[in-house]
């Protein structure tokens, strides 16, 4: 609900209030009866009557509760400095998300404002809020803090943390996060924001635990950014988180189990950059856990699972040894600087054999791809290259690894193609690997395709061998994700003239090696560069 709709209820309420009363001979008095009766004045007290009458009582106090709580925080402190009704219901406001946005203070990024300044309002208004706050009712609470601990202590959080964080809350989001200081340019203090964005690294928040024990039977979500948390045995239940995700959170496996412990009904759980975790353990005791997602913890050797329905894990970062479990049917791997390829091909089969949909990306494939068994379930393949000559053609053993697989994708960046190009051949000198049925195959999409040899080898490869292919979708400009129709500033992603280049080249290998070997079954899409962001 928003403040015009808003407005006209208020109106309306405010019509109820003044509606005539009954006298005592049953007959209706109002001021506008005591006067002298006019066709102005008779057609006015007709159209107050049209507009005050009510079948209803008046609204109920909770009602108008339940509406301030609808609106977005500015908003809801706007009607409570102008309205009696809502200002009782301010100072037990239910969804409080204090961040430089909401607060609509700019974040410093443009350079027209000083960022420790900005950093300095957050904290000024978020105190004066909380202070103001009876902390009663909070169900969400966001916390962004800027450049701790400069503008705000340990103990500004721990109070502002304990007006809001009671029992009853069932959403707690904390993150303490840098400002960009060092981006200031105002010369009277750039060097003090300097300063303050250096040393903003070494101080470290420690999370109170005791908030836990106090909320842990309500709270659900939990999201905390860049702290340090240190829970015990001692720590309560925490029966109804559902869902924990932390970032630069600074946190050993020894004390992660005692999380565990206490959040049997953990559903989600996502680690990125908690470079203090060595061995990844997840205990059987999280039945209902069914999400994990661990990215970029840089000490991190092992990743073990025994949960029971574990069904999605994605992983970025150096390769780790594995041990996921039979539950696991979604897998997504992102490893920046080993052959991830291979790794699925060598040994995700014995981890995660009843998988049914993966996503791989690799850096450096080698070109020799050997498959020792098949993955029997696995319905959706996608893989992502940043390699310059691999032989996309050898992926057909892969393929052939997957008699279950109905959905193919492939992504390659285009400028780092650095193969032979299939417009100095005829059809003729393309490599043919015939004896190879895919028989459930339905859709096919290259997303980066170009004009190498073994790019068209292996898309006239799925033309021939895929009887039930239904659609095939080639891209010739990168990410098709990218679009000026879906980014936020209009515009697609840019293409070098390198890019813009090969995308000629594709259009002209998809005319001349592709077009004619398109069964009438097979509904051919060709993706070409945005004409009016990236003119070829």
């Amino acid at each position: 609900m928003g403040l015009p709709a808003l407005n006209r209820l208020m109106s309306v309420q405010r019509d109820r209030r003044r509606r005539p009363t009954q006298g005592r001979n049953g007959l209706v008095t109002s001021s506008l009866a005591k006067r002298k009766d006019s066709p102005c004045i008779h057609d006015e007290n007709s159209r107050l009557d049209k507009k005050s009458r009510y079948s209803g009582p008046p609204l109920l106090e909770d009602i108008w509760h339940h509406i301030h709580s609808l609106l977005p925080l500015r908003d809801a402190a706007r009607v409570a400095c102008v309205s009696h009704s809502f200002r009782s219901s301010w100072s037990c406001f239910p969804n409080l998300s204090l961040t430089r946005e909401t607060l609509g203070l700019d974040d410093g990024m443009d350079g027209l404002s000083c960022p420790c300044e900005v950093a300095m309002d957050l904290a000024r208004k978020t105190d004066h809020i909380l202070k103001n706050h009876s902390g009663i009712g909070v169900k969400a609470l966001k916390l962004e803090i800027c450049d701790f601990p400069f503008f705000n202590t340990s103990c500004d959080l721990d109070r502002w943390l304990h007006i809001a964080v009671k029992p009853g809350i069932e959403e707690l989001d904390l993150q303490l996060i840098e400002s960009h200081a060092a981006l200031c340019r105002e010369k009277s203090h750039a060097a003090l924001c300097r300063k303050i964005s250096q040393k903003s690294h070494a101080t470290v928040y420690n999370f109170p635990c005791s908030l836990l024990d106090g909320s842990g039977k309500s709270i659900q979500q939990l999201y905390l950014n860049n702290c340090a948390l240190r829970p015990t045995v001692a720590l309560g239940r925490l029966r109804s988180l559902t869902s924990l995700n932390f970032f630069y959170v600074r946190i050993t496996e020894n004390e992660l189990r005692c999380l565990f412990s206490s959040s049997i009904a953990l559903e989600k759980l996502t680690l990125r950059s908690c470079d203090e975790l060595f061995f990844l353990e997840i205990p059987s005791l999280l039945q209902r856990l069914s999400h994990l997602v661990v990215e970029d913890c840089r000490n991190l050797e092992v990743i073990k699972s025994k949960a029971p329905h574990l069904y999605s894990f994605g992983y970025r970062g150096t390769l780790v040894r594995l041990s996921l479990g039979d539950s696991l049917q979604n897998l997504y791997i992102d490893a920046s600087d080993q052959d991830v390829v291979h790794h699925a091909c060598a040994d995700l089969l014995h981890v995660v054999p009843n998988l049914e949909a993966l996503e791989i990306y690799s850096y450096h494939p080698m070109d020799t791809l050997v498959v020792p068994g098949k993955f029997l379930h696995l319905q959706r393949l996608c893989i992502g290259f940043f390699t310059t000559d691999y032989d996309y053609l050898s992926l057909v053993s892969l393929l052939d690894a997957c008699p279950s697989l109905e959905t193919f994708v492939l992504s390659v960046e285009p400028d780092r193609v650095r193969q032979e190009t299939v417009l100095g051949n005829s059809s003729h000198n393309l490599i043919q690997m015939p004896g190879h049925m895919h028989r459930n195959i339905k859709d096919v999409h290259i997303i980066g395709f170009c004009s190498a040899n073994s790019m068209v080898e292996l898309t006239c490869h799925i033309l021939e061998n895929v009887k039930s292919l239904e659609y095939l979708t080639l891209s010739t400009s990168g990410d098709d994700e990218i679009l000026c129709s879906k980014s936020e500033n209009g515009t697609c992603l840019r293409m070098n003239k390198y890019m813009r280049m090969e995308a000629r080249k594709a259009l002209l290998a998809v005319e001349r090696h592709i077009l004619g070997k398109v069964p009438s079954t097979v509904e051919l899409e060709v993706v070409k560069p945005c004409s009016r962001c990236n003119t070829l």
